[in-house]
């Protein structure tokens, strides 16, 4: 189990650093337009990413028996 998880973090920490280094101006831009949100509309959205990421963990484990 520890290994997925580990394998998991991995892959999401090479893509969000490729991410930033290939689209660096874009994402600064982004940044400056997310800092104009309201602070609940930033909440609401990461709540529901949290949620669905939850949802994409459990079913993965659920239907394909990982252990």
């Amino acid at each position: 189990m520890l290994k997925f998880i580990l394998l998991g973090m991995g892959f999401v920490l090479l893509i969000e650093g490729l991410f930033y280094f290939l689209f660096a101006k874009q994402v600064k831009n982004l940044f400056e337009v997310i800092s104009s949100y309201d602070l609940e509309k930033i909440r609401s959205f990461s709540s529901i990413l949290i949620i669905i990421g939850f949802c994409l963990i459990y079913f993965t484990f659920k239907f394909y028996e990982l252990s």
